[in-house]
């Protein structure tokens, strides 16, 4: 079914199911962290710019949604070196977005946790060039994901310096 003068099209069934089905899979191994370990902050001398608590599982689940989505848009490209290691290197930062509360809130380690907030942000900044080579919207999908990461790592600093 076309959609307007651009002749957009919406995506076959089967497409939005799979999809829908990465974005839920995205979505529930990255909750799985919070879920085991929690996410008490009661022992964090707070920086000024903290967050409302609130804000943490809305932004995760916003994040976790657009990885779902570029996950997706990568791995139905076509089989391929380029699509095996963007895989690959979204595995990658993913266990260490899944490692980073178990090190930080579990160990309550804010230096652990800036280690490991560190390496992950390397880490996606690869999977985006390397989904860059494979579907360059997935890597863009990546883009706010990035900017929270970053903020994250400035905000884990800050406790770990008790700034």
């Amino acid at each position: 079914m076309e959609l307007g003068t651009r002749g957009l099209s919406l995506p076959p069934r089967g497409d939005v199911l799979t999809a829908a089905g990465f974005v839920v899979a995205v979505n529930a191994v990255g909750a799985l962290p919070a879920a085991f370990v929690g996410a008490d902050t009661s022992w964090i001398d707070e920086p000024f710019f903290f967050p409302p608590t609130i804000a943490f599982p809305v932004v995760w689940t916003i994040l976790f949604t657009l990885l779902g989505v570029a996950l997706f848009r990568v791995w139905r490209a076509d089989a391929g070196a380029a699509r095996t290691r963007a895989l690959a290197l979204f595995g990658v930062q993913f266990a260490l977005n899944v490692a980073w509360t178990p090190a930080f809130f579990g160990l309550r380690s804010p230096g652990l946790g800036l280690a490991v907030i560190a390496a992950l942000w390397v880490a996606i900044v690869a999977t985006m060039v390397a989904f860059d080579r494979v579907d360059r919207r997935a890597a863009a999908l990546m883009i706010p994901y990035l900017a929270w990461v970053s903020f994250a790592a400035v905000l884990n600093a800050a406790i770990y310096l008790g700034v």
